[in-house]
């Protein structure tokens, strides 16, 4: 069954053309499901019966269900978990900050990056998810939480830009003027560094804020930590966010773990300055998430902010990342895996 909450307005409206339906139904199927945030086809109370039991004949409609929520203590993060039509299970996180309500959602079931300090990539990839399937989570944590979400981060399981076409459509109807209409600007999506599908994405000139998961300064050090590493060198990212940002004027964020003894001295720091100083960016310090599997250890408070220090004092825009949630299982993947070992 095709997806109906994948559809475009354009493709619904062709749609409701083969089915012999006047065009304007698709304007309306299209509300109930992305303005609306309708659950089911049984809710468009406003469309016949006959053409609800011919939807719901020809069409699968994505609702997901959750499976559970934990609430941080700290800082009222949420932490979802969500159940798909399959029975598979994908994270969201909602997050309250001052500008606005922020959620980080999953592009895909599983990782198959291997990034080593990543709770995601442990039991490798199951499958990505549609578009309807990302877009949902926004939904599900709007209707749950009765707040607006007025950020959008594709950082969550998965790397986005491994699922690219479904990522790209994503993006066309959360923005959509008759949907959500989230604004380009308010939308990151993060990537391990998918050099063709990165040039690709510029391509497209879209607005949305790209963020590079860089986590080291020499090409050895982030093999160590990232398999993409061997495929992708760091001079070649360099070149490619300069291209991202010649084609978009959008600025790059580095998103750079710090893990005790691994790549959080001076240094490192001083590298790092050197690497991007000619960019237009912005860093992103992110004192990592310890895992069970991993032995990874956060760095010291004191090297963190001598790190930030000696980016700052070099003229790299840099912040440590508020953590968000770290008193319930803050870190991709880890509530999935819990929940995974209990069936």
């Amino acid at each position: 069954m095709q997806d109906i909450k994948s559809f475009t307005l354009e493709e619904l409206k062709k749609e409701m053309e083969l089915l012999g339906e006047k065009p304007f139904r698709a304007k309306q199927i299209y509300q109930w499901m992305h303005e609306k945030l309708a659950r089911s086809f049984d809710e468009m109370t406003n469309l016949p019966l006959s053409l609800r039991e011919k939807l719901s004949e020809r069409y699968s409609f994505t609702a997901l269900k959750q499976v559970c929520v934990q609430e941080s203590a700290i800082d009222g993060t949420r932490k979802y978990l969500f159940e798909l039509g399959d029975g598979k299970m994908v994270e969201s996180v909602f997050m309250r900050y001052k500008h606005g309500n922020s959620v980080c959602i999953s592009s895909q079931v599983g990782c198959r990056m291997g990034c080593a300090f990543c709770a995601s990539t442990l039991d490798g990839l199951e499958r990505s998810l549609e578009p309807s399937e990302m877009l949902d989570q926004v939904y599900a944590i709007t209707l749950l939480t009765g707040e607006r979400v007025s950020n959008v981060v594709v950082m969550g399981t998965g790397e986005p830009l491994d699922n690219f076409d479904n990522l790209l459509k994503f993006l066309t109807l959360i923005t959509d003027e008759n949907g959500l209409h989230i604004s380009q600007r308010n939308i990151t999506v993060s990537t391990c560094g998918l050099v063709p599908q990165m040039r690709q994405l510029a391509d497209r000139r879209l607005q949305i804020t790209l963020a590079l998961s860089l986590h080291a300064t020499t090409d050895e050090k982030r093999r160590r930590l990232m398999p993409v590493a061997n495929r992708y060198s760091i001079a070649e990212l360099m070149e490619t966010c300069a291209y991202y940002f010649d084609k978009t004027g959008r600025r790059i964020t580095f998103e750079y773990s710090l893990v005790s003894g691994v790549n959080d001295n001076l240094e490192d720091a001083e590298e790092l300055v050197r690497l991007i100083r000619n960019l237009n960016c912005h860093v992103n310090l992110i004192p990592v998430n310890p895992i069970k599997e991993r032995d990874f250890v956060q760095s010291k408070a004191s090297f963190i902010d001598a790190f930030k220090n000696k980016l700052a004092k070099n003229g790299i825009n840099v912040t440590i990342r508020r953590e968000m949630g770290r008193d319930i299982d803050g870190a991709c993947g880890q509530l999935r895996r819990r929940q995974k070992a209990l069936q």
